[in-house]
């Protein structure tokens, strides 16, 4: 069976970045995704997301960002034909990637489903290997770059009463778009840009409540190259202590842009306590009052996907994968991108080329061990 010096999990951006420069090092590796089709998440996000919406996509390496009618500098006529920011987001990036993908002939193989990654048998005196499997198929590497991502990990708090609600609930990972709840009333959960968002499309369209189990933070002033520092500092200072970590808007702050201003003038954005239960016909508030409710939409976010990780015991006693940069403290061979402060595309983008650097650098320490050891 082939060794490969890598593999990576995840054709998203920080899948692809990885891939990229792993290329660019000239070391030997494949691209394992989920996915049927080129696009990582972006591919699964509701229909109303557009390229406005989104605040933009930052470029993959060598590579001109993606706009609504065309794919970058990768090609033309990728998108779905429209302009100023009305491209569908959930069809111009995958686009973008699908053409990426073909320029620089990244290995990507689809779909394959990683359940598991283990340690593998010592081969030919090189040892240290770690087995990707995939049901029945399986991947012999040197080094695993883990860019899974969040997406297939929605988060859904449990609140007593839940399962006897009448109505619809939904999380931000299937949102059918606000059109699903016209005349509807809309209980919408979580603190997070996500739920802005929601609460924006929503409004003109529902009755909505939103709810959160603490005060959101608004973001008041400019946000600055330096705030956006300091923002992904303090993730990486809880991922470098092995701690879960948080998004960066958690950090940030909230802010309203122009397409939320009308959701604004409705009142959408008139914070409510928690409920402390959940029944059949809506929830109830901690001072004993009841809310009608149509509806529940969890923007609750996600969590990490990486359960197929669980073999190589990674996690922290505190909870979380601490990190050295993108490199696992609790296994070097492993890296991890689009994880706690690299969850965005920029940070993404400098992630991959992290953790292929650190690729190289694991396999030429222990290229010169085994060398070490041979002549001794």
């Amino acid at each position: 069976m082939e060794t490969y010096d890598a593999v990576v999990v995840g054709a998203g951006q920080a899948g692809l970045s990885a891939s990229y420069h792993l290329r660019r090092l000239g070391l030997r590796h494949v691209v394992l995704d989920a996915d049927r089709t080129p696009g990582g998440a972006w591919q699964h996000r509701w229909d109303s997301l557009t390229m406005h919406d989104v605040h933009g996509v930052a470029a993959l390496p060598d590579s001109a960002p993606p706009t609504d009618g065309h794919a970058g500098d990768q090609g033309s006529d990728q998108g779905d034909g429209q302009s100023d920011g009305q491209g569908r987001a959930n069809v111009v990036v995958p686009a973008y990637f699908a053409a990426y993908e073909r320029t620089h002939d990244l290995p990507v193989v689809r779909p394959v489903e990683v359940d598991r990654v283990e340690d593998g048998p010592d081969q030919d005196g090189q040892g240290g290997l770690l087995v990707v499997h995939a049901g029945d198929r399986s991947w012999t590497t040197r080094t695993l770059v883990n860019a899974t991502g969040t997406w297939r990990r929605p988060f859904v708090p449990h609140y007593p009463g839940v399962e006897t609600f009448r109505g619809e609930q939904w999380h931000t990972v299937a949102f059918p778009g606000p059109e699903h709840f016209r005349g509807r009333r809309v209980v919408v959960v979580g603190g997070g840009a996500s739920a802005v968002q929601h609460l924006g499309e929503l409004a003109p369209v529902a009755d909505t409540l939103w709810v959160t189990r603490r005060e959101p933070v608004w973001r008041t002033d400019d946000f600055t190259p330096e705030r956006g520092r300091e923002a992904v500092a303090l993730v990486e200072e809880r991922v470098r202590r092995g701690l879960p970590p948080t998004s960066v808007v958690g950090v940030t702050g909230l802010v309203l842009r122009p397409q939320e201003q009308e959701a604004a003038r409705l009142g959408a954005y008139e914070r409510h306590p928690m409920f402390t239960a959940v029944e059949r016909d809506g929830v109830r508030m901690p001072d004993g009052s009841f809310e009608r409710a149509d509806a529940i939409l969890w923007a609750t976010g996600f969590r990490p996907a990486v359960a197929h990780l669980a073999p190589l015991r990674l996690r922290s006693e505190l909870g979380g994968i601490q990190l050295d940069g993108t490199t696992a403290v609790a296994d070097p061979r492993v890296q991890l991108v689009g994880y706690g402060p690299s969850a965005s595309t920029i940070g993404a983008n400098r992630a991959g080329r992290t953790a292929a650097t650190s690729v190289r650098r694991y396999l030429s320490g222990a290229s010169a061990t085994r060398s070490s050891l041979a002549s001794s």
